[in-house]
């Protein structure tokens, strides 16, 4: 599919997507058409862009989607991959305990006002 076609199905912007796919997080090959330069998106885009909305809401930055996404890529050892998606989780368990400590302070804070 065209950008355009991308965009509009996954809800992500035309300069969203071409960044994540210069910073590696996306791929696209040539158009069929000799006449223009039109990339071609593999439907597969569509859930990789999901995941890369949802994950930088949750405040993933872009250097820790390419760990994951070149970690998971068909041409890596599965043990390395498991081993960086792993880490990563433990890290955001690790975030999200200290966001509830936070927010458990807050609400204390709060209270006492």
């Amino acid at each position: 599919m065209k950008i355009g076609e991308l965009a509009e199905r996954s809800g992500v912007t035309r300069d969203t997507i071409r960044f994540y796919e210069r910073n590696g997080l996306i791929r696209s090959r040539p158009g069929q058409s000799a006449t223009n330069n039109y990339r071609d998106y593999p439907e597969d885009n569509l859930f990789q862009l999901e995941f890369l909305t949802r994950a930088r809401d949750a405040g993933m930055s872009i250097a820790d989607l390419q760990d994951i996404v070149n970690a998971t890529e068909g041409s890596c050892d599965m043990e390395a991959a498991k081993n960086v998606i792993g880490a990563k989780i433990s890290e955001l368990k690790e975030r999200e305990e200290q966001i509830r400590k936070v927010v458990l302070f807050l609400e204390e804070s709060l209270q006492k006002l």
